[in-house]
């Protein structure tokens, strides 16, 4: 990755040490051989941040059976963040089980893209989902005034796992696609033998296809 521009699809994220709510990491390192869901919030003891603290949590057990590690992050110091989940858990009930970076410098956030000028000086609602390899695979950008979906955000991560798992790609609103259902799509021919054996394997029913470059496969 070039020095001074934040990291792009594909691209390994750089090496940085981190201060959280658990201790101090060596990010992404530290998490090597799990994925990892990092997303920056504006502020702490805001709205619409505590949602979706709330929100993430709620589908602990749903990330950690996809082996994923969930962290926050914000510009806020680790006091701020200590105080925040304490009253979290007092007085919505909710105990926040995934560390938080403090990023009060906000040397991390410059790195990774997360100050819009434009949006103000805090940190937008930035999620990377960073693979066991410590590659971005997926980034999400939300403007302050607008809280995330997590939902979808562990639809992306089971998407990226089946693509990796069976080389396949994913169709829009899968697994409830309007066209091929929960099915997955292989990816188009790249020559003319393998064309013909994608019709000659949609005749036998193996597969199904619209043509031979829209082919389908229920895994």
């Amino acid at each position: 990755m070039a020095e001074g521009r934040i990291p792009l699809l594909g691209e390994k994220i750089p090496t940085m040490e981190v201060k959280t709510t658990h201790g101090v990491f060596k990010f992404p390192d530290d998490f090597k051989g799990k994925w990892v869901v990092l997303f920056s919030h504006p502020a702490d003891f805001t709205p619409v941040c505590t949602t979706e603290f709330v929100a993430f949590q709620k589908r602990w057990d749903e990330f950690q059976k996809l082996n994923v590690q969930l962290i926050g992050l914000s510009i806020d110091q680790v006091f701020s963040h200590i105080k925040w989940v304490e009253w979290i858990r007092e007085k919505l009930g909710v105990e926040i089980k995934f560390p938080i970076i403090a990023d009060d410098t906000g040397e991390i956030a410059k790195k990774l893209g997360m100050i819009h000028p434009g949006k103000g000086t805090n940190t937008v609602r930035a999620v990377f989902i960073i693979d066991p390899n410590g590659v971005l695979r997926a980034m999400l950008y939300y403007p302050q005034e607008l809280g995330r979906n997590m939902d979808e955000i562990l639809r992306m991560i089971k998407g990226l796992q089946t693509a990796d798992k069976y080389g396949v790609a994913i169709p829009a609103n899968w697994p409830n696609n309007e066209l091929v259902g929960d099915h997955v799509i292989i990816p188009p021919a790249a020559d003319e033998k393998t064309a013909k054996e994608r019709l000659e394997k949609a005749a036998k029913k193996e597969i199904e296809c619209f043509d031979w470059w829209f082919c389908h496969k229920k895994i």
